[in-house]
């Protein structure tokens, strides 16, 4: 995965696993807040119309799966990651999600994220929202650290 240096805003080109979803994701901002405290990010990634998953979902009125919403918050959190300096964390659960709207061919999803240390693990809040509003907000648990 290829990232812009510390400090600077950059593109991640690609996961290196594999992933149903072929967009970049963009880290716009990465802010800690304290020492020790939670990490709270921007990114970005648009959906182009190229998608490969829109041609089973659905071929007549193209919607990006719900299921691939959550694979941009977790390839957000591995960008932020990698951005952040921390080892790279690997899912353990998706602890809850709810689908508020949704997510077209062309649209740009901004995905809003919270990670914080929590019970020997990280935990991930996100919400992620297009020009229309909320798409999505997803609750994650995954290895790692924050405050590391």
């Amino acid at each position: 995965m290829t990232v812009a240096p510390p400090g600077a805003v950059g593109a991640v080109s690609r996961a290196l696993r594999p992933s149903p979803v072929d967009a970049e994701v963009e880290v716009v901002s990465v802010e800690r807040s304290g020492e020790g405290g939670a990490l709270t990010a921007v990114t970005t990634i648009g959906i182009d119309r190229t998608e490969p998953v829109f041609a089973g979902h659905y071929p007549d009125f193209p919607i990006f799966p719900g299921v691939c919403i959550v694979e941009c918050v977790q390839r957000s959190v591995l960008a932020v990651a990698e951005r952040s300096g921390m080892p790279e964390p690997r899912l353990l659960a998706v602890e809850s999600t709810r689908f508020l709207g949704a997510v077209y061919p062309g649209d740009l999803l901004t995905v809003r994220l919270s990670l914080s240390d929590h019970d020997g693990g990280l935990r991930c809040r996100a919400k992620a929202s297009t020009e229309r509003g909320d798409a999505a907000s997803v609750r994650l648990r995954m290895s790692g650290e924050v405050a590391a």
